[in-house]
């Protein structure tokens, strides 16, 4: 089944310039959404995880659905304020400005194996935040996987850990 038919692109979304790739059809046709998380569980499975870290939100959607094959558990990056309790937080560099992305204090025990997730690899500063995050919960980052990497702007160079990715974009 070729995935890249079930992915909707929207130009000019969030703002003029931005090609989106919206995964809401892929999600919404059941033997692609069925597909698309088989052929991830094939590509995280290698890694052994303990957890998968889903980046808020549409990480969420994948990881979720494919814990279940891999027999591990699901842990949220948030966005700041987003998570109750005592959280640890990792403030990183976007183009213009910062963000902080959190993780509940007690959501890992030291040592495990964790792979990211998130929907879409594009410049890999959310990831990188993401596995900042993880280490100094002195969590061993397995790899990073996403369905989409948008190849074109070279997020994986910046990544330090192994990344697999289902669909590549070689240009918006």
């Amino acid at each position: 089944m070729d995935l890249k038919q079930h992915i909707r692109q929207i130009p000019d979304f969030p703002k003029p310039g931005i090609n989106f790739f919206d995964i809401s059809t892929l999600i919404g046709h059941a033997a692609a959404w069925r597909t698309a998380i088989d052929r991830m569980a094939d590509l995280v499975r290698p890694w052994k995880p303990d957890y998968l870290a889903a980046i808020d939100a549409r990480g969420f959607l994948l990881a979720a659905p494919l814990a279940i094959p891999l027999g591990c558990g699901v842990v949220m990056i948030r966005k700041s304020g987003k998570l109750p309790g005592k959280v640890k937080s990792h403030s990183y560099g976007l183009e213009y400005g910062t963000d902080v992305i959190e993780i509940q204090d007690d959501a890992i025990p030291a040592g495990r194996r964790v792979a990211i997730i998130d929907d879409l690899l594009a410049t890999g500063g959310t990831i990188a935040a993401a596995a900042a995050l993880l280490r100094s919960s002195n969590a061993i980052v397995a790899g990073a996987a996403c369905l989409i990497e948008l190849s074109f702007l070279k997020g994986r160079g910046k990544l330090d850990m192994p990344v697999e990715a289902l669909l590549a974009y070689d240009s918006d």
